[in-house]
């Protein structure tokens, strides 16, 4: 089984659109802006053996406030540019109960089922409660982009940092040590 490290796409892997300091995905393809060190830091983990895997709730496709056809292209562009080996989505709303929506963790069991990857042995870095509560109930390690949004605090994720690029960084340095 292979190791993975699980990304959010909005403020992880491209800069969020922040409104009275909340953050929201950006509505065009042309507004998808990629943050400092994203793809080298994506690059990099590719290349030491690392599955990389977007993982992210977009709700705003089943609200009618966005598009699946421009939500899609954005992940094309991610998995056409070799820079993540897949991308899963959620478009359900809280209100739908489903499985896939984070913090529940759906997107990264079927990405380990489908793709076979260890998730003790895998992380997830995110920038909401939402990403590190899907990380801990799969059993990831779990990193924490703190930006300080409005809204509520993550619980006990395993290690705060300011960027995927600080996160990889810390992920390769101890790739080789197992995870207690």
């Amino acid at each position: 089984m292979k190791r993975a490290v699980f990304l959010d796409r909005d403020g992880v892997v491209n800069r969020s659109v922040v409104r009275d300091g909340k953050p929201y995905p950006p509505q065009t393809l042309a507004e998808f802006e990629f943050l400092p060190g994203v793809e080298d830091a994506m690059r990099s983990l590719r290349k030491a053996g690392f599955v990389v895997v977007v993982v992210t709730n977009q709700p705003d496709v089943s609200t009618g406030k966005q598009t699946r056809a421009v939500v899609e292209s954005m992940h094309a562009m991610l998995l056409s540019q070799g820079l993540c080996d897949d991308v899963r989505v959620c478009y359900h709303t809280d209100a739908d109960g489903c499985e896939c929506r984070k913090p529940k963790p759906g997107m990264l069991r079927d990405a380990s089922r489908d793709l076979g990857l260890d998730l003790g042995k895998s992380f997830m870095v995110g920038d909401r409660w939402r990403d590190v509560g899907a990380g801990k109930a799969a059993e990831c390690f779990t990193y924490f982009i703190d930006y300080g949004y409005n809204e509520r605090a993550p619980e006990r994720p395993d290690a705060v940092v300011d960027s995927l690029a600080a996160a990889a960084r810390e992920i390769l340095k101890n790739a080789a040590q197992p995870i207690a």
